[in-house]
């Protein structure tokens, strides 16, 4: 059924909020995400993914983080007085962001931070945003900044995910923005073998790629520079 929904690559479709929409269009939009990441995401799986990697009063850095509600429950989680920042390309997102997550706007090809300057770097529904030819830069770019782990969370391409999708977003989005957006995400998703080989061009193949349901890919990819907690890692 992949092969005649046209599942068997990765779609190169351009996404509505990439090419830009009206302020009310992306404060729909983002509300719409946040319901999504709550309840049709993985967090639970993110969660579990960050935890061993983040000691208390470790620092946490979340890429393309929207209104960084994902930063924010990952904060109050982990607890320790975790501090965490959000990174988004968009001013308008910023705006929006949850009060407990510092939120700073810059684009994941120009991170302004200094090398391994957080512990835990993630990016969650994002990489499926970029080409198979941006992937690896991409990823050196979160891994520069990290200095124990890059935690990956995305979709995973299936016809279920996408025939539910044109069945159910209609239903449980705001923004029609958010209905189009969706399709074309499951599209644009991967594969658990494409997201391993994105991570090993990218130098990191210390990673551990895992299935959730309902269709969400987390990979884990540990940085060898420094030992895990637990065995000599602490800060």
């Amino acid at each position: 059924m992949s092969g005649l929904l046209g599942l068997g690559r990765r779609s190169v479709l351009p996404e509505l909020l990439d090419q830009g929409v009206t302020d009310e269009e992306a404060r729909r939009s983002l509300g719409d995400l946040r319901f999504a990441n709550r309840w049709l995401g993985g967090r639970r799986g993110l969660l579990a993914a960050v935890r061993p990697h983040l000691a208390p009063g470790g620092r946490l850095l979340d890429v393309g983080c929207g209104s960084a509600d994902l930063a924010a429950f990952l904060r109050r989680r982990l607890g320790g007085g975790v501090f965490a920042v959000g990174v988004d390309v968009k001013l308008r997102h910023a705006r929006e962001a949850a009060a407990d997550v510092r939120v700073v706007v810059a684009d994941v090809r120009a991170l302004p931070f200094p090398d391994r300057a957080f512990d835990v770097v993630t990016a969650s529904h994002f990489l499926h945003h970029f080409d198979a030819s941006e992937l690896t830069s991409v990823l050196r770019g979160l891994a520069r900044v990290a200095r124990r782990a890059v935690v990956v969370t995305d979709l995973r391409r299936a016809a279920v995910p996408l025939l539910f999708g044109h069945a159910f977003f209609p239903l449980l989005f705001a923004s029609p923005v958010s209905v189009a957006d969706g399709l074309v995400s499951i599209r644009r998703s991967f594969r658990p073998p494409e997201l391993r080989a994105a991570f090993a061009d990218a130098g990191l193949p210390d990673v551990r790629v895992r299935s959730l349901f309902p269709y969400r890919l987390v990979a884990a990819a540990t940085l060898q520079a420094v030992a895990p907690l637990g065995e000599g890692g602490g800060r």
